[in-house]
């Protein structure tokens, strides 16, 4: 059964979430390090292909009043070059405040600020993965 994959597109790191099998928990698969854009694309499409993922859930950083700003253009750029080589669907995930609880989680855990760089993304994309499944619309 194929599982849907949670993004959280960084400039240095992309955090990545799978699903279940039956969509209903996301969880933290780990934090790619980026290194240029075509190197990531196929990195990135091989990690999903090896979880069996058939759609992608991209979290969008939207500004607090609602508007887009360069941070999410600069995502919905990078979401359309990996939907176009990979030939997966992308949907869109208000990502608004999901680094902030991530890292509020770590401090609660007592993770310490050197090792929390490490996870905060994973946890912020099983963030942004589990939000899109709690609503319950899949693709």
């Amino acid at each position: 059964m194929s599982r849907i994959a949670g993004l959280d597109i960084g400039e240095k790191t992309v955090g990545i979430a799978i699903s279940d099998p039956m969509h209903l928990i996301a969880q933290g698969l780990m934090t790619y390090r980026r290194k240029d854009l075509e190197t990531d694309l196929l990195n990135i499409i091989q990690i999903l292909k090896e979880n069996d993922v058939n759609f992608i859930v991209v979290g969008l950083p939207k500004n607090m009043n609602d508007s887009l700003g360069a941070s999410s253009q600069r995502v919905m750029n990078f979401a359309n070059r990996l939907r176009d080589k990979s030939g997966l669907e992308i949907y869109y995930q208000d990502e608004r405040l999901t680094t902030v609880s991530a890292n509020r989680v770590l401090i609660e855990s007592k993770v310490r600020r050197e090792k929390r760089k490490k996870y905060v993304d994973k946890i912020a994309a099983t963030y942004i993965l589990q939000t899109y499944l709690d609503r319950g619309s899949y693709g």
